[in-house]
């Protein structure tokens, strides 16, 4: 017969432990909460995952103004992720104390599929990093081959600078 101040609950050694109501409530708040935490990190990935489809566009196409825009925006998604991610860390370990038995559950599950997105934002940002500095270097040569121009040139730009100026009238 269970009482109503102590449960039984299965630990890891699949021992009976008695927990009271109190700690039950305390570690059913730090599963909920941690949850909730990986689903909103997995969203932020999400965001930022399209932010960086967006910034391959930006880069495409050349516009400079909106890239930066874009990349500030990108820096917030960024930190917002990273701010998210400190609190999620010490809410795992949390998880981790209190977690009954080893089989597969949501949480996992949400651990993994944060992993992946992990990995594919990583991926993408590599690829625009790369984007990004080969068009850097079209633009350059562009630049270079404007300045080799013959034809841009004016007379005055040939001779040496004037060193003194006439003024007497």
């Amino acid at each position: 017969m269970v009482s109503l101040t102590t449960m039984p609950v299965l630990s890891k050694e699949t021992a009976m432990v008695n927990i009271s109501p109190s700690e039950l409530s305390q570690r059913v708040a730090v599963i909920k909460r941690f949850r909730e935490l990986l689903r909103a990190q997995r969203d932020r990935f999400q965001v930022y995952l399209n932010a960086l489809d967006r910034q391959k566009d930006l880069i495409e196409k050349g516009n400079a103004e909106e890239l930066l825009n874009h990349v500030e925006m990108e820096e917030k998604i960024v930190e917002d992720i990273f701010s998210i991610q400190k609190v999620i860390d010490p809410l795992e370990d949390m998880y981790r104390s209190t977690r009954i038995d080893e089989k597969e559950d949501e949480v996992s599950g949400l651990k993994n599929a944060l992993e992946g997105l992990k990995t594919e934002a990583a991926l993408r940002s590599a690829r625009n990093r790369d984007l990004l500095a080969k068009r850097m270097a079209e633009i350059r040569a562009e630049i270079n081959s404007l300045k080799s121009n013959s034809y841009g040139r004016r007379r005055f730009d040939s001779g040496p600078a004037p060193s003194l100026v006439d003024i007497s009238g």
